[in-house]
């Protein structure tokens, strides 16, 4: 954007070259940021993002938030979907500027804010879960991450009532059952839309994948991301030896009929 300036209220990032970022919502007035002190960012407002800050004696860039800045502001409750899975869900379900995608599973949250940083200003996130709890969780995550006014949060159990919206682009599904959940998510898509699903055993993916196929979705396919990191030296370059193995199982099919 040519002319970013900051808003009050907007999240924020203190980045500097040696230290881990530091997210922080703008307001007028000290903030306080976790045990590391205050601030008082009320002369950035209205002025342009990426400016100098200085705190606690050092110099930081006051940036806009990525999404890795915002998913690490998320308070875990509920098992979360990682950035690997969650990044192949986003490309296996085809999920871009201005989709419109229901999810159901809420969980924490953090598939849900990677999910509304997808579809972008332009987009809709309608995120179901039959837990209050847990919905209350992940909206207070969604708020944190500066994403609240592309998320819509609903009480309801999908595999019992189905989806109360339709003609939605992508369906997202991280639930013990996600068979039981699949001819609601026929039933909401677009013709042409994806379902993806999320699942931790061999059993739930062999009876989800059965089940899409049952149900008329075409394009079904199954897989597994594995992340390892190297460790990069001149001459010395190697795997390292902790590696992100097996989190869970990703499917997907796509509405024809």
């Amino acid at each position: 954007m040519p002319d970013d300036r900051w808003q009050d209220g907007d999240l924020a990032v203190l980045l500097h070259a040696s230290r881990p970022p530091v997210p922080v919502h703008l307001a007028r007035g000290p903030i306080r940021i976790g045990d590391g002190g205050v601030i008082d960012l009320t002369d950035q407002i209205g002025v342009p993002v990426g400016g100098p800050v200085r705190w606690l004696g050092e110099t930081y860039r006051l940036v806009r938030p990525s999404l890795a800045d915002r998913l690490a502001t998320v308070r875990r409750g509920a098992q979360i979907v990682g950035a690997k899975d969650a990044a192949a869900l986003i490309q296996l379900a085809g999920i871009g500027p201005g989709g419109r995608i229901a999810e159901a599973g809420s969980g924490s949250g953090a598939l849900t804010i990677a999910l509304g940083h997808a579809v972008g200003e332009g987009g809709r996130v309608f995120s179901y879960d039959r837990r209050r709890d847990f919905l209350e969780a992940a909206s207070a995550n969604v708020a944190r991450a500066g994403y609240a006014d592309r998320v819509e949060f609903r009480e309801r159990d999908v595999v019992a009532l189905g989806f109360d919206i339709d003609r939605i682009d992508a369906v997202v599904l991280d639930l013990p059952e996600p068979w039981a959940a699949l001819a609601a998510g026929h039933e909401a898509l677009v013709p042409g839309g994806y379902l993806a699903t999320y699942t931790p055993t061999y059993n739930q993916l062999e009876r989800t994948v059965r089940t899409l196929r049952e149900r008329g979705f075409g394009e079904v396919r199954a897989l597994e991301r594995i992340e390892r990191g190297l460790h990069v030296g001149d001459g010395g370059t190697r795997p390292d030896f902790d590696m992100l193995g097996h989190t869970g199982f990703l499917a997907v099919g796509r509405k024809v009929a």
